[in-house]
């Protein structure tokens, strides 16, 4: 699914959502609907300050509130009205979602360490990370293609969903995904259209992309 070679120089910016209570207490989410804190809203805000320069032709994001409330700080600056996908939500992990990381490791520590080896494994019993790929990569490419030349969309959701999204759009084997290391609350991933496919441009940013001065362009 390494699409984007037509040469069309579009951008996506997958963005994650700000801070929860449940970030704060290492609970892991999953499908879980968790609301941002105040400081989650403050993060949410300053971001979207940052993100509206970019001038974003459109917004989708996830329908889970967390990513939505994000999500609705951009469109309030930028005026763009935003898509709501379920497609994007996080990784629905059954017995592991609401379990704070240590509970996790105590009690399904052999499926922990498998999944951290990079094995196919249903954490909690819920989804694997190749099926989370199939669900949310489309969304972003679908929305993607509608861009005009040059333009920009922006990805609102989470993580994990993040994380297997960019690895499939940048056609990594997904024992691989792992290595591409989580983002920070309101953080983002830029991918860049080349001659080849999509480009990873920037992760885990919270500033503006800065040129690439160099031989590597």
């Amino acid at each position: 699914m390494n699409r984007g070679g037509s040469g069309r120089g579009r951008r996506i910016v997958l963005w994650r959502h700000g801070q929860t209570a449940w970030n704060l207490e290492r609970r892991f989410q999953g499908s879980t609907d968790i609301a941002l804190t105040d400081a989650g809203v403050g993060q949410a805000q300053r971001a979207a300050r940052l993100l509206a320069s970019l001038k974003p032709d459109a917004i989708v994001a996830s329908d889970l509130q967390r990513a939505a409330a994000t999500a609705a700080e951009l469109a309030a600056i930028t005026g763009l009205e935003v898509a709501h996908d379920a497609g994007l939500r996080e990784t629905y992990a059954g017995a592991w979602q609401g379990l704070t990381h240590e509970e996790i490791v105590g009690q399904y520590g052999e499926q922990y360490a498998a999944w951290k080896r990079g094995e196919p494994v249903r954490r909690g019993g819920g989804e694997l990370e190749t099926e989370v790929a199939d669900r949310a990569a489309p969304v972003v490419l679908g929305h993607a293609d509608k861009l005009p030349e040059n333009g920009t969309l922006v990805v609102v959701s989470h993580g994990g969903t993040i994380r297997t999204t960019i690895g499939r759009l940048l056609g990594l084997e997904a024992h691989h995904w792992e290595g591409l290391g989580g983002l920070s609350n309101c953080c983002w991933s830029v991918l860049g259209e080349g001659a080849r496919g999509w480009r990873l441009l920037e992760h885990n940013a919270g500033t503006l992309p800065e040129p690439v001065l160099g031989d590597d362009t």
